[in-house]
């Protein structure tokens, strides 16, 4: 076989559709476009979502909930995850970052009581909830609220 008795597969090339060029060629007159209306105007078409001047879709169904706009999002800490960290330590939001409880960029950090702590530990957080505050105590620990924000490297 040499370079000029290539060719491609039978079917694989066709050639385009020229519309508007004359009633031999099946695509004159209208050039596929139908008659008259707005779909058969040059440069003229329907916007995305037009369902013919039907109620489009997206204003037929019902608006739901609330988004604000400010909404905080916190990393969810559980006391069992804090046996991971030495007794006496002080555990802030970088400390958690780098050990893989929290990742991406929260708003602060929530301490919840999901499980049991067996150290002393300080933990710093923006909020926790009041078994959590409990347990933390409990175990010898301590809480605190100046957690520094995450910064992610």
């Amino acid at each position: 076989m040499k370079l000029h008795e290539l060719a491609p597969p039978e079917g694989a090339k066709k050639n385009r559709k020229r519309v508007g060029r004359g009633p031999g060629s099946g695509h004159g007159t209208y050039a596929g476009k139908g008659c008259k209306g707005a779909n058969a105007r040059a440069g003229r078409s329907v916007r995305p979502g037009f369902e013919g001047g039907q109620m489009p879709l997206h204003r037929r169904l019902p608006k739901r909930g609330f988004t604000p706009i400010d909404r905080k999002i916190y990393a969810v800490v559980n006391v069992r995850d804090l046996n991971r960290f030495e007794a006496g330590s002080v555990v802030d939001a970088r400390l958690l970052f780098d050990s893989g409880l929290i990742d991406g960029r929260p708003d602060g950090v929530k301490i919840l009581a999901q499980g049991e702590l067996t150290r002393a530990l300080t933990v710093l957080a923006d909020k926790w909830s009041k078994a959590a505050e409990d347990k933390i105590r409990n175990a010898g620990g301590s809480i605190g609220t100046n957690t520094p924000p995450v910064e992610v490297e």
